[in-house]
């Protein structure tokens, strides 16, 4: 039977861009589940991808710094760009923020296939476990037994089902005794308590807001939907909230009581927002909607709710709504510098199966490119 140099477990975003960074002498082989390497990445971002973000910072992950800035000084944003621009894909930037391939994902899935076309390509194959004898990896399969003298594992998480997405990588990860964060859902949106109903009644609607949630403050679009709310700024505050507390400023470019002042409007009509928006604001902190010059002193203090509306999320929309998920292998179980595991030898996790979550805006598929790079620069170097 023959034994591969490297065999790397997934096909997605991260196993691609190692392959492609791996030298050709290497036998190398990639397994994954699917028909089709890059099934995430292919639909993401309404089928364009939201590859990275302008600016770029261990800040914008939820995970170990150390790890994530080693990542990032490997392989920066500016250097994902550039690979790109040498393999003749040139994204455009949207909202002064995020990069997205101009036309289709494709663009960048071609890319990544084409350097790693040295790969071999083991597909519609189930990993069902692991096992490491006389310094060899056996990797059972629905296909039979592979082997390998060195393991990436690049499995990613639990959300996206229906693209084959499982928790195999804890699994593994775990029969070699490392210690692991259980999967939870990421980037997804929450849902309310009674006491904030009134916002389900929005579904549809829309507005710019700053949210404050543990020591971070997120500002972006916020979606009123049908089973609680969502959109970029929820999606990102999903991955801090754990419980308790997190407050949203509905009116962050504006100051309550300037728009008020000397007005003869209604409140409702005073206030910056969509008038459905204001009305079931000001219910919602208990204040009648009145003509701004008939506010009395203490209706002030119960508007200042307006920039600071605390309330405790009931939960979230579930693995099945999920951009992403938070968890995996635990960074005290990894060298920061190669990904390696400490006490497996030549055993690599990477991707979204390591506990290293990023924010909405492409800093997840960042990670997934960084953390490629610093493992195939490490095993380029190995002897």
């Amino acid at each position: 039977m023959k034994i591969y140099d490297v065999l790397i477990l997934g096909g997605g975003a991260s196993s691609l861009m190692c392959a492609s960074h791996l030298k050709r002498s290497w036998h190398v082989g990639i397994v994954d589940n699917n028909s089709k390497v890059c099934s995430k990445l292919k639909i993401s971002g309404g089928g364009k991808c939201n590859i990275t973000n302008v600016e770029v910072s261990a800040n914008n992950f939820d995970g170990d710094s150390d790890l994530v800035n080693n990542a990032l000084k490997t392989f920066s944003k500016d250097d994902l760009l550039k690979f790109l621009d040498r393999n003749g894909v040139e994204p455009v930037i949207r909202k002064n923020r995020y990069f997205f391939c101009r036309d289709s994902s494709d663009e960048i899935i071609d890319v990544l296939k084409k350097q790693s076309r040295h790969v071999e390509m083991i597909l519609n194959t189930t990993i069902i476990e692991v096992q490491k004898k006389d310094d060899v990896f056996e990797v059972k399969t629905s296909k039979g037994i592979l082997k390998s003298k060195k393991l990436v594992v690049a499995t990613g998480g639990k959300s996206f089902k229906t693209l084959g997405a499982t928790d195999i990588g804890l699994g593994i990860a775990k029969s070699f005794g490392l210690k692991v964060k259980e999967f939870t859902p990421a980037l997804v949106g929450m849902t309310l308590q009674p006491a904030q109903f009134w916002m389900k009644e929005l579904s549809g609607l829309s507005c710019y807001v700053n949210i404050k949630v543990e020591d971070k403050l997120l500002k972006e679009e916020m979606l009123f939907a049908h089973k609680g709310i969502s959109g970029p700024a929820i999606l990102s505050a999903s991955l801090y909230w754990k419980k308790g507390n997190m407050s949203i400023d509905f009116l962050p470019n504006e100051n309550i009581f300037k728009l008020i002042n000397g007005s003869k409007k209604l409140l409702s009509s005073a206030i910056a927002l969509p008038k459905r928006l204001s009305k079931a604001i000001l219910k919602a902190i208990d204040v009648e909607d009145v003509e701004c010059k008939k506010i009395k002193p203490h209706v002030k203090t119960k508007l200042e709710q307006i920039h600071n509306y605390e309330f405790a999320p009931a939960g979230n929309f579930g693995f099945t709504k999920a951009e992403v998920c938070r968890g995996g292998v635990l960074a005290e179980e990894l060298n920061p510098t190669t990904l390696e595991s400490r006490h497996v030898e030549n055993l690599y996790f990477i991707g979204e199966v390591v506990d290293v979550t990023g924010e909405l805006g492409g800093y997840n598929f960042q990670w997934a490119f960084s953390s490629g790079v610093v493992c195939a620069k490490n095993i380029n170097g190995a002897r």
